[in-house]
């Protein structure tokens, strides 16, 4: 579990990686969008201008105790978080992710949890 500061320290460590050695492997391979959310990073390019397994080795490269993986679009979608991206044509629609282990199971009413959490569930199954 570690320090109560590792996530921060974490943070401020992966935001500094990005501002000087990824900056400059993101200029060069043409990427287009670069998007991270706490470990998951989305990047958007045009397969003509970027090689996205040299992409993914120089990634590698830049520290050794750090590894990146891959996941590429399939059948022009991709997950991000709890959102799957589509292209259709000329434009991008978005949905919401469900994954296979999800249960839809929400709080009870009767729970000692804040009221916020209750009332977020039922947003959360009514605008599904």
């Amino acid at each position: 579990m570690g320090a109560p500061t590792s996530s921060a320290l974490s943070e401020v460590y992966l935001q500094f990686v990005e501002h000087t050695r990824l900056q400059t492997i993101l200029t060069e391979n043409h990427i287009l969008g670069y998007f991270r959310y706490v470990d998951d990073i989305l990047i958007v390019y045009n397969k003509i201008d970027t090689d996205i397994d040299l992409l993914l080795e120089q990634f590698n490269n830049i520290l050794p105790t750090v590894k990146f993986s891959i996941e590429k679009e399939t059948n022009n979608s991709i997950n991000f978080l709890d959102i799957t991206i589509r292209k259709n044509h000329d434009n991008i629609s978005f949905s919401v992710d469900r994954k296979p282990t999800t249960t839809d199971t929400i709080i009870l009413k009767d729970s000692c949890h804040p009221q916020e959490h209750k009332q977020a569930a039922i947003r959360y199954l009514f605008t599904e």
